[in-house]
């Protein structure tokens, strides 16, 4: 497995770099498949497979791009696909307070959902202000 050392910016620990990667790695293949089982129980109505099409997209991306997260190339390359990333989750949760808002479900079903895309948007933020710093001390 190849990890890059940007993934965790600011931790030389490469066995806690891998262990971290993987965590998130799987953390963001749960909020994918949460967000497909979420999709996949919406009404059969227009707007719920016009929103329900988008969420899906960009839930499911989020996972995918952070994989190309952990192939960058440097810091810069890290920084760029992180962005993607929270413009993903960040988007995620954007559609679930809209099929909410708009009555397609429950604010009950899609709390703990919601609450981890601000929490994945919250890490790449994180994340990217981290490697911010690290690149401008070099």
């Amino acid at each position: 497995m190849r990890s890059s050392r940007w993934a965790i910016v600011g931790n030389d620990n490469h066995e806690r770099h891998d262990v971290s990667n993987e965590n998130l790695k799987l953390r963001t293949k749960q909020f994918a498949l949460r967000v497909i089982k979420l999709v996949e129980n919406l009404p059969h109505d227009m707007t719920s497979n016009i929103l329900g099409r988008q969420l899906l997209r960009a839930g499911t991306s989020v996972g995918a791009n952070y994989r190309a997260v952990c192939r960058s190339k440097s810091a810069a390359d890290f920084i760029s696909k992180m962005g993607t990333v929270e413009e993903e989750a960040d988007e995620s949760a954007y559609w679930m307070e809209l099929l909410v808002d708009a009555g397609k479900i429950k604010a009950v079903k899609t709390s703990a959902l919601l609450q981890e895309a601000n929490e994945l948007t919250a890490i790449a933020v994180s994340s990217i202000n981290t490697a911010r710093k690290s690149k401008s001390r070099r």
